[in-house]
């Protein structure tokens, strides 16, 4: 039985949880929305599978994106909750042996983007969001230090976890970028009506940076929209959506509203991914319903 989870903040914590309920020595195997929807991920029967899209091979699931709506009563937990991890400490507290309420609150804070705009501007001065930051599922030779910090979160807190040298190093890679990253934003961020529209497609690497930046940048925009290419194959483009967390005043349930063109997520945030020869006319009806921002919600 392996833990099938997702290269972020929220997927490394619930795989920490599940390891210290389940077993620490069960493997590890780190996937993405996207490639689970199309069947590209092999779950094997009675694996484990949390913070990704349901899998009908594993034998327990945990998730809250509001796109993964079961159709049918599952084994595991899913809810709509601020963040997976938090229902997996729910659903294995008395079997883990150790208090992990600040950890999971934070989780529950980062992954519902529940922050402050100092939290925003200086994550430096906040070690769980700056920690978060240095998780990226874009890079594959990052799977060792996922695995790192699965050990970390487990038997330190959050101060030794942060004095570790290889956390110390990408920390202050992150704060680097973050500085970078205002310049890209400003660059190739248009405003249309309510939108913030980040376009990186012309870029040869999509720059990392504070997803939460452009909030604070663009006060008035209640959404953005940011386009780009997937790093690791041009032939698809990425669209990710987000509902501003200073602003908000956006009506659109954005993981509905890209459920429609091969993606899913949240109310509040989500992303898609399909082949760029259809960007044509994925983007512009993607930008049509975010401009409009009128509710779009299913009838019960």
């Amino acid at each position: 039985m392996r833990i099938v989870t997702r290269p972020d903040f929220d997927g490394v914590v619930c795989a920490m949880l599940l390891r210290r309920a389940e077993g620490r020595d069960r493997p590890l195997v780190w996937a993405e929305p996207g490639d689970m929807q199309r069947g590209l991920v092999d779950v094997h029967p009675g694996d484990i599978v949390a913070n990704l899209p349901y899998n009908a091979n594993c034998g327990l699931w945990f998730d809250h994106h509001f796109s993964n709506t079961p159709e049918r009563p599952v084994e595991g937990l899913f809810e709509m909750a601020p963040s997976a991890a938090g229902l997996v400490y729910r659903y294995y507290r008395h079997r883990l042996g150790r208090n992990y309420d600040d950890l999971v609150h934070q989780t529950d804070r980062i992954d519902s983007a529940d922050l402050t705009e100092d939290e925003v501007r200086h994550p430096e001065n906040y070690p769980y969001v700056l920690l978060s930051m240095t998780i990226s599922g874009r890079e594959l030779p990052d799977e060792s230090y996922w695995n790192r910090l699965v050990d970390l979160l487990g038997d330190h807190d959050i101060d030794q976890v942060m004095a570790d040298a290889e956390v110390q190093a990408r920390a202050e890679q992150v704060v680097a970028e973050n500085q970078a990253y205002r310049d890209h934003l400003e660059r190739h961020t248009q405003i249309q009506g309510q939108v913030a529209v980040t376009d990186f497609r012309e870029l040869p690497q999509t720059p990392r940076g504070n997803r939460f930046l452009v909030y604070s940048l663009y006060p008035r925009t209640v959404v953005q929209a940011k386009i780009r290419y997937n790093d690791r194959d041009r032939e698809r483009v990425i669209v990710s959506v987000g509902h501003s967390i200073f602003n908000r005043n956006c009506r659109v349930n954005v993981g509905l509203l890209l459920s429609d063109y091969g993606g899913g997520g949240h109310r509040g945030a989500g992303s898609c991914s399909f082949p760029r020869e259809k960007a044509d006319t994925y983007i512009p009806a993607i930008l049509k319903v975010l401009v409009r921002n009128a509710p779009n919600d299913k009838p019960e």
